[in-house]
């Protein structure tokens, strides 16, 4: 299974603002910040991320060329679901968006997170909250400042995708974290409160979520493997500073993805 996983940089609703993009076709002011692609293999044991870097240079169907995250603005999530299906060469089952209260709301409720901090840093945004090396005991605000930095290091996004990564770890970790996802009633309890953060692909209902939340009940949250896709430099488009694709390498990777080997390039 393939779950596209989205996060907007929408300062309202993402949800209400994707329901307009689909019922009218007009573009709402939110683009894809975080886009993660997760590969869910057969046995449910581990996951692969496989991190899209905002910035990247493709063809976004019935629009052309454009930034990835341009997508989620101009078509909502199905537009940005079929140009990362065009971009890897294979079927995406279910897209889940978060926009910046979703993640507060669902850390918060959670009861917060912990994450590995690589490289300690001060937000630049809201409350300049400071991450101190190793682990950090994260609210719903830390999350999603921690999720949002790139300013402070040196090689911006990439680093900031690699932080994306170790918190959607974080929260897998926290809902597999002494057998909580064994229980069905705790499970759809859980599906219950996320509906209230999360837009998702029509046809992806309570019960498929509950579903696929249960049969990640064993799932090592340190075996997960991540990686980045690579790209082929820098440069600028119409004014814009981009990253261009590798088409070589995302080729691969799709096919690696197709068939069930996306392993050995996401690592843990």
């Amino acid at each position: 299974m393939n779950v596209l996983v989205i996060g907007s940089d929408i300062r309202g609703n993402a949800k209400d603002a994707a329901a307009h993009t689909a019922a009218t076709g007009e573009a709402m002011d939110q683009r894809s910040d975080a886009l993660m692609l997760v590969h869910v293999p057969a046995d449910r044991r581990t996951l692969y991320i496989v991190s899209i870097n905002r910035d990247t240079w493709v063809d976004i169907p019935g629009f052309g060329g454009a930034k990835i995250n341009a997508g989620l603005q101009y078509g909502g999530i199905d537009m940005t679901t079929q140009t990362v299906q065009q971009l890897f060469g294979i079927t995406i089952d279910h897209t889940l968006m978060l926009d910046f209260g979703g993640l507060k709301v669902l850390v918060d409720g959670l009861g917060g997170i912990d994450v590995n901090v690589p490289i300690p840093f001060q937000s630049t945004h809201d409350t300049g909250h400071v991450f101190g090396p190793g682990v950090n005991h994260l609210n719903g605000q830390a999350a999603l400042e921690f999720s949002r930095e790139r300013y402070a290091f040196a090689d911006g996004d990439f680093q900031r995708v690699r932080n994306q990564q170790i918190l959607l770890k974080a929260v897998l970790a926290r809902l597999t974290t002494g057998g909580g996802l064994n229980d069905v009633n705790a499970v759809r309890g859980l599906v219950d409160f996320a509906s209230c953060c999360l837009t998702v692909n029509k046809g992806f209902d309570p019960v498929q979520a509950a579903i696929l939340a249960y049969s990640l009940r064993n799932l090592d949250a340190n075996a997960i493997g991540t990686m980045t896709l690579p790209t082929a430099g820098s440069g600028f488009v119409a004014g814009q500073s981009v990253l261009f694709p590798d088409y070589g390498a995302i080729n691969a990777v799709g096919a690696a993805l197709r068939e069930g080997r996306i392993g050995e390039f996401a690592v843990p």
